[in-house]
């Protein structure tokens, strides 16, 4: 199979761990006889640096014609500590996600059994979690009509939602709890918003579609409170754009290590897929960067393209690297291995899973199998 893979490397750590998910996308071109073709493209601060534009015309242009989109991290410190800077690296990746109709943002949450003593929640707690977060991603404040008075005293951000954006999300949810484990949660604020009141009215009317799937609801502040107390007892999850950036980022503990969520932001006609962990630029040219992350979501990337065996291959590999304590430092600090390190281990369990002894011992040396 032929497939086109639009790479979008970004800014800070971006373009090294990306660089190690595109390593375990060629082992799984060679173990199952695909072929990727690569297409780079800019966005973020590198883009702004190189164009004035933080997602320059060729850059989505690039995207359109791909299959799917692989992204690594937008961000710079000099955008962010500079509050009158006009122009921003995230202005690029919020029109890409609009002009491609990115509306559906679905993240993985998983308490893998290797990190679980890792996170700062109780065993007990979060043991066995494992939860799928459905937010949407082009509606809601963040994209809602925005307003300062000439005196700048008052601001205001719009909020609006129609049953169209609600309900193409409202079905992609029901269809993912449909094969899991059949519960879904809506997430709003229906005592106080009229958006949320739109949302529940809306969920609950498309819900008879799926009579397999039970349907239930939480106000926010108390899902907030609730991902922390038993975040086991939640399958998938619904909400919209602010409520869903906040509770995933929070979901986002549980694990014990952001290094390891991947996500995907879906539309009608394409799919871009990223780490939620940013640029971090205080790691970046350092080698030390976890990789685990950007090669989950080229695994969320293969699964997009119905590569369902090539996907749970990558993501046993990674299991193997916890298993094996083949890790970059923020999960081990004792751990001698960087960034690509780790890329060459994923790399060489995909294309020799049988040998992962070998596999070890060939990083461990220098002696990749991948060139």
């Amino acid at each position: 199979m032929k497939y086109n893979i639009a790479i979008i490397p970004g800014d800070g750590i971006g373009p090294e761990v990306t660089a190690q998910a595109k390593k375990a996308l060629d082992a799984i071109a060679d173990t199952f006889d695909h072929h990727f073709t690569y297409t780079y493209a800019q966005m973020g601060a590198c883009a702004i640096d190189a164009t004035g534009n933080p997602l320059p015309e060729e850059t989505i242009a690039v995207c359109e014609a791909s299959d799917a989109i692989l992204f690594g991290a937008i961000g710079d410190p000099k955008y962010d500590n500079d509050p009158n800077a006009k122009v921003r690296p995230e202005q690029g990746l919020l029109r890409l996600r609009k002009s491609l109709g990115l509306f559906c943002n679905v993240r993985p949450v998983k308490a893998y059994e290797q990190l679980i003593d890792r996170s700062p929640l109780k065993r007990e707690r979060i043991e066995g979690t494992d939860i799928s977060i459905y937010r949407e991603l082009t509606g809601g404040i963040y994209f809602g009509e925005k307003h300062l008075s000439e005196d700048g005293q008052v601001a205001s951000d719009g909020c609006s939602y129609s049953v169209a954006e609600i309900s193409r999300i409202a079905h992609l949810a029901f269809k993912e709890a449909l094969s899991r484990n059949k519960k879904l949660t809506l997430v709003d604020k229906a005592n106080v918003l009229e958006t949320s009141r739109l949302w529940r009215k809306t969920v609950t009317e498309i819900a008879k579609d799926y009579p397999e799937v039970a349907l239930d609801f939480l106000f926010v502040d108390n899902a907030a409170m609730q991902m922390i107390l038993n975040p086991k007892q939640f399958d998938v999850i619904l909400t919209e754009n602010l409520f869903g950036d906040i509770i995933s980022d929070e979901a986002s503990v549980i694990g014990g290590s952001i290094g390891l969520l991947a996500s995907a932001s879906v539309g009608t006609d394409n799919a871009l897929f990223e780490p939620i962990h940013g640029s971090f630029p205080q790691a970046t040219g350092k080698d030390i960067a976890n990789p685990l992350a950007s090669i989950l979501s080229a695994a969320m990337l293969l699964r997009h393209l119905n590569l369902h065996k090539e996907a749970e291959l990558v993501e046993k590999a990674v299991e193997k690297s916890l298993e094996l304590n083949f890790t970059t430092e923020d999960i081990n600090p004792e751990s001698a291995f960087g960034t690509s390190k780790v890329g060459d281990f994923i790399a060489d369990y995909i294309l020799n899973p049988t040998d992962p002894n070998r596999n070890f011992q060939n990083i461990f040396v220098g002696q990749s199998t991948i060139i």
